[in-house]
């Protein structure tokens, strides 16, 4: 599959409910409840989300196309912390970076995190926050395969249901 990453715009943001939707659902079915997946998503993927995101000049937010027909299979999205650990004005979270599972393995992760690294450092960050579901060990071998080392934990609601979290950092 070829793909392609470019900075997103307000015209992006019902595509990038779609895939933030469609990536969450497919990443944590079967493990998350669905009732919980499904409220989840509504609340927190919508495209009024991400024009909120996309209109925050201190915020940054990258779509992955398919390279033929353009459909969305991927998204990162850097934003203020949110996060239960010191920070300062040089720290930004990575709110978001999902891929579609038919993309994995074919580097798109990668050049996701890539675009998301060059985006902090142009808004001036120093150090990139993340936080991940606790159970999801794909998701820590990438992230520490990208250099991020484990420096809290917190406790994440999706839907009805708290979930223990890890929170990564690194430097941008």
């Amino acid at each position: 599959m070829t793909w392609q990453v470019r900075r997103a715009s307000p015209a992006d943001a019902a595509a990038l409910s779609l895939i933030a939707g469609a990536s969450f659902l497919e990443t944590f079915a079967g493990l998350l409840d669905g009732a919980d997946i499904v409220a989840h998503c509504a609340a927190h993927s919508s495209p009024a989300v991400f024009a909120t995101w996309l209109a925050d000049p201190q915020s940054a937010v990258r779509i992955a196309e398919h390279a033929v027909g353009c459909a969305p299979v991927g998204y990162a999205v850097l934003t203020a912390p949110d996060l239960p650990i010191a920070t300062s004005a040089r720290d930004i979270e990575l709110k978001r970076i999902y891929t579609l599972s038919r993309t994995q393995g074919t580097g798109l992760g990668a050049a996701l995190m890539h675009a998301a690294l060059d985006d902090a450092r142009a808004l001036g960050r120093t150090r990139v926050l993340l936080g991940v579901y606790g159970g999801n060990a794909r998701a820590h071998r990438f992230y520490e395969k990208q250099g991020f080392a484990i420096v809290g934990t917190r406790q994440f609601l999706v839907g009805k249901t708290l979930h223990d979290d890890r929170i990564y950092a690194r430097a941008a």
